[in-house]
């Protein structure tokens, strides 16, 4: 039997509930890494473990995206919402889509003839994921050289707009990638670089106005932040310029950090009760775990990289695929590892999702590998293709699998958010 086949929903439902969710209810995903910031799919639903996109077997819908991007969607009340842009028209924008067909809604501009000049080959013009309070959709893009943050109401009414604040790397133009996350009534965005506006920001949803500020070592750093209740104290994580920081979410106070990983991080932290743990690989490779109760102690690392996806942690496990695509389980308690087994052949951006029992790794070569979440041994339950590369992390949600992926057609890159499902 599986470790989590039978006691997943109990432990799953008890995270959901300790990590203090917003408004938005768990079975809607409203921001990056989904409701508890954990990546985990409500223990409820369930997705297809195969399916083919050639013969159509679990596909309930294939929608054309306009433009290009690498944010993952958010679903909210009957809508699905997604940031993309166009190089050629030189456009960022937001895009509607019906939650239950997939059809195309509504394709709003937020910013034209701003794009950067250079950005990383790997990354995108719409790379960070949107974010949703209940009331206001909250969209960041890197445009005309500074970070701006837009609120919009859910049928495209710009509430609010605000220049979080310059961005102007200069020793390294590989653009931006880090996502709003909504945490009370505060939306906060990252803007790490090398100047010293570099700062972690946080934001009045309803107003816009500028609540708190904390200064960032001036570095060029990708992570997103996330919120999350570890030893019973609600915190702000963020993980960059070699060390591991948490904030109190409501004043930006340092609450602790610790000097260890490396400069430039793109993943997102993960925590497992007492522990944190991340991975990066800039210009040091390494995942590094941490203590969360304020006792600033790093408990345990090795040299595994996962530069650009995050981990995924369960209670006392964490698994990872490396960027070279070995993946690993280790144990937080003290860093030793449970497994390792040779996927693929290395490129991956998305990051594992967990449902229910079973963990969902896209490759940045169109390949999804299912997993048995489980720590005692390895278990590959399915390989499915869909596409020629994926980047963004899959979402689950309403018992469908919503992938954005992107299939070579004549010679061009077009990209689809497909859905599958029974």
């Amino acid at each position: 039997m599986h470790f989590l086949r039978f006691p997943v929903s109990v432990s799953l439902l008890a995270l959901f509930c300790g990590f203090g969710c917003q408004v938005t209810p768990a079975q809607d995903w409203p921001q990056w890494r989904g409701p508890a910031g954990d990546n985990h799919a409500d223990p409820n639903i369930d997705v297809p473990l195969r399916w083919d996109i050639t013969t159509g077997e679990n596909i309930l819908w294939k929608t054309k995206i306009p433009g290009y991007g690498h944010s993952t969607p958010i679903v909210v009340n009957e809508s699905i919402f997604l940031t993309t842009a166009d190089e050629i028209e030189g456009t960022q924008s937001v895009l509607k889509l019906d939650r239950q067909d997939g059809r195309l809604r509504d394709q709003w501009v937020m910013h034209r003839g701003t794009l950067p000049e250079r950005i990383h080959s790997k990354n995108s013009h719409a790379s960070p994921s949107p974010a949703f309070d209940g009331e206001r959709i909250f969209v960041s893009f890197h445009t005309d050289d500074a970070i701006w943050l837009t609120a919009l109401a859910t049928d495209g009414r710009q509430q609010w707009r605000k220049k979080v604040s310059e961005f102007k790397p200069e020793r390294f133009q590989f653009g931006y990638g880090a996502s709003p996350i909504v945490e009370g009534n505060l939306v906060i965005v990252a803007a790490e670089y090398d100047a010293s506006a570099s700062g972690l920001y946080a934001f009045d949803t309803q107003t816009g106005t500028q609540v708190w500020r904390v200064q960032r070592p001036s570095n060029l750093n990708f992570a997103s932040p996330i919120a999350a209740t570890i030893a019973g104290q609600r915190q702000i994580l963020l993980a960059g310029a070699a060390m591991i920081c948490s904030y109190d979410p409501g004043t930006g106070k340092e609450l602790w950090s610790v000097d260890t990983t490396t400069d430039a991080i793109c993943g997102t932290v993960v925590w497992d009760d007492r522990r944190v743990v991340v991975s990066g690989g800039n210009p040091d490779s390494g995942t590094w775990c941490v203590s969360a109760d304020g006792t600033r102690k790093l408990l345990w690392d090795n040299r595994i990289k996962c530069y650009e996806q995050s981990l995924l942690a369960v209670p006392n496990y964490v698994f990872a695929v490396a960027d070279n695509g070995v993946a690993f389980c280790w144990r937080t308690l003290d860093g030793k590892q449970m497994w390792q087994k040779r996927l693929f052949g290395g490129g991956i951006s998305a990051s594992p999702t967990l449902v229910q029992d079973r963990i969902y790794v896209a490759s940045e070569r169109g390949m999804v590998y299912v997993l048995a979440a489980s720590p005692d041994r390895f278990d590959l339950l399915s390989e499915n293709s869909i596409g020629d590369s994926i980047f963004a992390t899959p979402v689950a949600i309403d018992n469908r699998l919503l992938i954005r992926t992107t299939f070579n057609e004549d010679g061009k890159q077009q990209q689809y958010l497909v859905a599958i499902g029974d």
